[in-house]
């Protein structure tokens, strides 16, 4: 979500497990499918594994998370990857076993492309929620006013950009806006790594397209991994924590928020602190 202290989960979790491989041969090929936000972090792996071990050929398919845990289940991958770790029942029926593995993190951070706005953008935590609720619908709302005054907002609808696959950027997202909004939790869509936005949407598949229809899409907003933002230098509003800071996002305020957790990872290794205390934190990690 915004860099400050939303969700932390296990960055993406991945899951392996091991297979009869049969005779010994000279080449061997693993298969991975799963979330979009740490894809470009795994092609490097890869590639500098290819380069030690050329006889191993690593293939992983950016589908986002959803599909990613049903194709490790179904068994038609070697390793799944997911910002939500998989429940016990899932891991029950993998039949040669699984296992979880916390690799990565990152900061979910709202994008958003307003030119000549004429600062960084603020949003606080009802204000953000009620965005995405479809309860605000224009720029220009007084609500948006009263945290940024100065600043140049469009009278023109706010364009929400969301995922359309099963995603743990979603699941995170979500989780974060139940745990500070209880209209999002008992009566909105709640915590779901697939929401039906009913039309308040534009939806897009990956991290990546969320990043490409936000930078050129005018009056868009959307929650996308943070350097998926940073890459395609799009703006990310400052989100409002618990003690009621507005926190840039950034490589530091990210760093902060995971060693805020870091002694709180439960043997199970699935870890979900949705909002988290701190002055400095950021508003969303996972």
């Amino acid at each position: 979500m915004v860099g400050a202290a939303l969700v932390v989960l296990l960055g993406a979790a991945s899951f392996a497990h091991s297979q009869d491989s049969g005779p010994p041969t000279s080449k061997v090929s693993l298969r991975g499918a799963g979330a979009t936000f740490p894809a470009p972090l795994y092609e490097k792996w890869s590639q500098a594994y290819r380069q030690r071990v050329p006889d191993v050929a690593i293939a992983y398919d950016a589908v986002g998370s959803g599909e990613g845990q049903r194709r490790f289940v179904a068994d038609a991958v070697d390793f799944g990857a997911s910002d939500s770790g998989l429940s016990d029942e899932q891991m029950a029926r993998v039949k040669s076993g699984a296992r979880l593995v916390p690799v990565t993190a990152g900061l979910i951070v709202l994008a958003y492309n307003l030119p000549g706005l004429g600062g960084p953008l603020k949003l606080s935590r009802d204000v953000y929620t009620d965005i995405f609720a479809g309860r605000i619908r224009s720029w220009n709302d007084s609500r948006i006013r009263t945290t940024n005054p100065g600043l140049n907002l469009p009278n023109r609808n706010i364009a929400i950009v969301a995922r359309q696959d099963a995603s743990g950027t979603t699941f995170a997202f979500t989780n974060h806006l139940s745990a500070i909004s209880e209209a999002w939790r008992d009566r909105g869509p709640g915590v779901s790594n697939l929401v039906d936005w009913r039309g308040t949407a534009m939806l897009v598949r990956g991290n990546e397209g969320v990043a490409g229809r936000i930078k050129v899409g005018e009056g868009s907003i959307g929650y996308i991994e943070y350097h998926f933002a940073k890459r395609l230098g799009l703006p990310m509003a400052q989100v409002q924590n618990r003690s009621g800071r507005f926190i840039e996002p950034s490589d530091r305020s990210g760093q902060v928020a995971l060693a805020s957790t870091a002694g709180q990872i439960p043997s199970n290794l699935r870890l979900f602190l949705p909002d988290p205390g701190g002055d400095e934190l950021p508003k969303l990690v996972q």
